[in-house]
């Protein structure tokens, strides 16, 4: 009996130390040596989960830099590889994430995949239990440490790998009730690479990237709703009315398409926006879908009547930022050093910065309208030159007088959400258009006229 009871406190001290205190001083005769040897014990496994559970809302890394939405590989004296593993896992309402290749690094050793918050924090997704993951160096899916299947060719710079789960064809477990297998599919660029059943470990799959390559950067995109490259490109009929004129450029859905020739630069196509940027609507984005040839894209604004042939930035009334030499052309053919190259899937933005009392009288089309303003801080920026060219519209230029002199404006352009740089330019009368121009077969663009409206 004796013995007997001595066995509780050691089944005691495995569920709360509370308990086991109290029924220590209650069981006094058992022996200090005895006590002594239970304070030592490990506590029961179940204590370390709920423990580890509760920061199930935290994120959890090593080796990996945080800098917003932006993971860089931190190694240090060791060099093993880094992870990242998401706050929170995969949800029906959250069930898809992509994550864009900024910098390959040395080796471009980056894997992208789900994992459970129990996987190590220095092996490659898809190399543990619990865990499934693509690697972009080999285009290859692992799967559990399973030797790796081959789905596509290597990754580069602005390739988006998508991981999502189907929740919608989720499977219980045939013949263990505690089995829920989930399908898991990854995508390159908006176009399904395959799809893999994988149980569902307890707590569920959390977004996770691996990396051990020196100089590797990715940008994570959380909680989007993914849709086929296919699906976009057959929505033929949704963005139509919001464009002015499309010369040698197809329009699917948000994606625009080079169908001239590209042959020489008098074979840009050109789309310019139905509307001119106000201050409601201040700032538009594209996204590179195919570099095409060349990657001959520019993003930029244009006024109203601007020639259909020609890039944003070549002729009078305009401004662009070109992709394939990362060069700022003003009313001019020719370019200043500004920016980095463009590549497959960065994101070009252009915006404008009104001053606070800037008073905007544009009509809904865009047409011509008086506008007022007094910006003030911007004497160090550069103004638009207006020195002569042999631009086609040189004489709309000097006969038209198409700039109101009294509106400067500070033009900016970004890549990836980061800020390349401005310029202080003239606005012309009429406003400036969203105006994106291509010269090279095969050549698309994913549009976001009102990315910060919602």
């Amino acid at each position: 009996m004796y013995g007997g009871i001595k066995c509780v406190p050691y089944m005691l001290s495995c569920v709360s130390p509370h308990l086991f205190e109290l029924l220590k001083n209650l069981f006094c005769p058992v022996h200090d040596t005895t006590m002594e040897g239970l304070h030592n014990l490990q506590p029961y496994p179940v204590l370390r989960m709920k423990c580890s559970m509760s920061r199930d809302t935290d994120i959890s890394h090593e080796r990996i830099a945080l800098d917003g939405d932006f993971l860089s590989y931190a190694p240090n004296e060791d060099d093993r590889v880094g992870v990242y593993i998401a706050a929170h896992p995969l949800t029906p309402d959250m069930c898809y994430y992509e994550a864009e290749i900024i910098d390959t690094g040395t080796d471009g050793s980056i894997s992208v995949g789900l994992c459970s918050k129990r996987c190590p924090l220095d092996a490659h997704i898809g190399c543990a239990t619990e865990s499934i993951g693509f690697m972009t160096e080999c285009g290859r899916l692992y799967k559990e440490g399973s030797r790796g299947t081959q789905l596509c060719i290597r990754c580069d710079c602005g390739d988006r790998i998508g991981c999502g789960i189907k929740f919608d064809q989720v499977l219980e477990g045939r013949g263990d009730p505690f089995c829920t297998m989930v399908p898991v599919y990854f995508a390159r660029n908006g176009k399904e690479l395959v799809t893999e059943l994988v149980s569902l470990p307890s707590g569920g799959l959390y977004p996770a990237v691996g990396m051990d390559s020196v100089g590797g950067e990715v940008k994570l995109f959380l909680g989007l709703n993914w849709v086929p490259e296919e699906d976009s490109l057959m929505s033929v009929d949704t963005n139509e009315e919001e464009w002015y004129r499309l010369s040698d450029i197809q329009l699917n859905g948000q994606v625009l398409e080079y169908t001239g020739r590209g042959k020489s630069i008098k074979d840009v196509g050109l789309a310019q926006a139905r509307s001119p940027l106000n201050t409601t609507v201040h700032y538009f984005e594209i996204e590179i879908v195919d570099p095409g040839e060349s990657c001959y894209i520019a993003i930029g604004l244009t006024r109203r009547d601007y020639p259909k042939h020609r890039h944003p930035g070549w002729s009078k009334g305009s401004i662009g930022y070109h992709a394939d030499d990362g060069k700022i052309f003003i009313g001019s053919g020719v370019g200043d050093p500004f920016g980095p190259r463009c590549h497959k899937g960065d994101r070009m933005g252009c915006g404008i910065l009104f001053p606070r009392d800037y008073v905007c009288q544009y009509d809904s089309d865009g047409g011509s309208g008086e506008v007022s303003s007094s910006p003030t801080g911007m004497d160090n920026l550069l103004e638009l030159t207006l020195d002569t060219s042999d631009s086609e519209d040189e004489d709309w230029w000097n006969s038209q007088c198409g700039i109101e002199h009294s509106s400067k404006m500070k033009v900016f352009f970004t890549r990836n959400g980061k800020m390349v740089g401005a310029r202080q330019v003239c606005i012309p009368k009429g406003g400036f258009f969203p105006t994106i121009g291509m010269l090279s077969m095969q050549e698309k663009v994913r549009v976001d006229l009102r990315p910060l409206t919602g």
